[in-house]
């Protein structure tokens, strides 16, 4: 089945530019209960997932660096601990598996890498354990 189906629209998803800061991704993280946003650049190419981790290893490495001080530090200085992978629009639920197992969601870009999107791990296991259950049926 294509992706297209289980996609959350870029209209509706939270994401940042690698030019925010480190306070702005925390302060909309924490608003919005999420752990990982994508990061999209000023052309609306996705560059990245920064995520609480990457905030806190980055608070904790950085000497002098304190959460007052986060407001002066730009997502872009932030190492990245994951590279979550983005898929083409024309995938198919299977190629995400794998993906999902790693990351909380599945960023989506166009044929010009343009950001579109993401799939929710939620979603992918839900259409997999949808069509498990209706095997199993088909089998007994």
């Amino acid at each position: 089945m294509n992706i297209a189906f289980f996609l959350v629209a870029k209209s509706d998803v939270i994401y940042l530019s690698p030019k925010n800061t480190m306070r702005q991704a925390l302060e909309k993280m924490q608003h919005h209960g999420y752990t990982a946003v994508p990061l999209i650049d000023h052309k609306g190419k996705y560059v990245g997932t920064i995520t609480e981790g990457d905030l806190l290893w980055k608070l904790k490495n950085t000497q002098g660096l304190t959460f007052e001080s986060t407001d002066k530090v730009l997502l872009e200085d932030v190492p990245q601990r994951i590279k979550n992978i983005a898929v083409r629009i024309n995938a198919h639920m299977e190629d995400l598996l794998t993906l999902a197992s790693a990351q909380n969601f599945v960023p989506v870009i166009d044929d010009n890498n343009i950001f579109i999107g993401i799939i929710r791990r939620r979603e992918i296991i839900e259409y997999f354990a949808k069509n498990y259950i209706s095997t199993m049926k088909d089998i007994n």
